[in-house]
Formats: C-alpha cells, sequence, structure tokens
C-alpha cells in the first residue's frame, strides 16, 4: 500500500485547526441537487434536499463467531459487493460508502418519482438477500439478515480529511443520514421483525401503490414492511432450487 507518512506537528496542527474554525459561514451555500465531488474544497459546503439508504447485517458478531475468516469473507465480500451494484446501478446515486458491515447510499431524489425509485432499490436489496442465503447455503455458509432504512431530508455535504495530503473523503452529515442509519438500526430487530423502515416524510412522498405495501410502527413513528422486487423474485424461483 501506497504510504502517506507525514511528520506529525503539533503547531501546524494548532494552526489547521484555527484555519478551519474561521471559515466563512457563507462558504457552505444551499442547493436544489447534489453537486459533483470536483466543487468541493476543503473551506467549503454545500446543503441538500436527498434521501439515504442504509443496509446492514443483523447479529454480525455471531457471524463471527460461528465461521472461520476465509468464510467470513467470502460472505462479506459477496454482501457488500452486490448491495453496492444495486445502489450504483440507479443514475440518481450520488454517494456509495461502505461501513464495516453496512452499505449506504445517498441519493438525489428532486421529485416524488426519484423517491420512489429509491424505494424500488431497497426492494432489490431486498430480494438480492434471498439469493445471497441461497448460495451461502449451498457453500456451508450461514444465512443472513439485514435491516433496511431510507430516510428524506437536508444534509450537509463536506470534503474532510488532511488538507495538503491525498487522505480525505466526502462527510455527510444531517438528520437525513442519521435517520436513515437509526431506522436502519431498528429494521428487523422490533417486535414484528420487519426489514425495511422508512421515516414519515420518505412514506409522505410515496405513490400509493408503494404505500400500500408498508404499514405503521407505532413504537418508532415510521412505516415498515417486506418489500421484494418482483422480477428478482421470479429469476429466484426459477434459477434458485
Amino acid at each position: 500500500m501506497e504510504s502517506h507518512y507525514i511528520t506529525y506537528d503539533v503547531a501546524k496542527s494548532a494552526e489547521r485547526i484555527d484555519n478551519i474554525l474561521k471559515e466563512n459561514d457563507r462558504s457552505f451555500e444551499e442547493l436544489n441537487e447534489i453537486p459533483s465531488r470536483s466543487k468541493l474544497t476543503f473551506t467549503n459546503g454545500f446543503y441538500v434536499n436527498c434521501s439515504a439508504i442504509f443496509v446492514d447485517i443483523r447479529g454480525s458478531s455471531d457471524l463471527t463467531d460461528n465461521h472461520k475468516r476465509p468464510k467470513l469473507a467470502k460472505l462479506y465480500r459477496s454482501f457488500i459487493s452486490e448491495v453496492v451494484a444495486i445502489m450504483n446501478g440507479e443514475a440518481s446515486c450520488a454517494e456509495v460508502n461502505i461501513n464495516g458491515d453496512c452499505v449506504w447510499g445517498v441519493f438525489k431524489t428532486p421529485s416524488k418519482r426519484d423517491i420512489n425509485l429509491v424505494f424500488s432499490i431497497a426492494a432489490q436489496v431486498a430480494s438480492l438477500i434471498y439469493i445471497l442465503n441461497y448460495k451461502f447455503k449451498k457453500n456451508g455458509i450461514e444465512e443472513i439478515t439485514v435491516g433496511i432504512g431510507m430516510d428524506y431530508g437536508r444534509a450537509l455535504m463536506v470534503k474532510a480529511g488532511y488538507n495538503g495530503s491525498t487522505i480525505n473523503d466526502v462527510v455527510w452529515m444531517g438528520d437525513v443520514v442519521n435517520q436513515a442509519s437509526n431506522l436502519c438500526g431498528y429494521a428487523e430487530c422490533t417486535y414484528n421483525n420487519k426489514q425495511m423502515m422508512v421515516s414519515n416524510v420518505f412514506y409522505n412522498n410515496l405513490n400509493n401503490e408503494n404505500q400500500t405495501l408498508l404499514s405503521k410502527n407505532y413504537i418508532h413513528d415510521c412505516y415498515h414492511g417486506d418489500v421484494i422486487n418482483i422480477f428478482m423474485e421470479k429469476w429466484y424461483k426459477e434459477n434458485c432450487k
């Protein structure tokens, strides 16, 4: 792996902190849509409305206990690879992130139609889990369950890292990211074990057909359900026997 080693200097560190804290608040613009990453610098940021999906494996600590490393690596690699493929396959996808066994994406959703497309992405992920579990079982790997959380709202998009080095990344902050993550954590952990949970504002932007697939979750004040992709389900029934 290429080294990015630079000796740490506490005086320069303090100077960098001061420069960051003195940044002009007007450098953080409100935009109607998610901009290109190339527009981000270490001194600006953008407030945008967007949707977020979080997908996380439930009981991942048990998987670590039950599998030796090669099988565990294959499980995680298969899961992460194909969830990323589904999210990245949608034109509205602005960002895909991997945090351990969690994959989450940020999507451009200026219209209700776009929010419904995000919902369809979640249905594809749900159907993918059936295919993965079929193949896991055939290869002596434990089946998995996942939680899926979705929200729509405002996020702050900034470039963070070490200015002057190649170590940096886009960071997304705000209620939309936090809420989608929280809903993902509740999924498959509530009293009726529903896989998919969406916020009230996300639900209110779904069309009537998609709304009928979900029901109210009064414990967490959101909506939940088990939703699949019809085409993928057909493929599963024809090929996973």
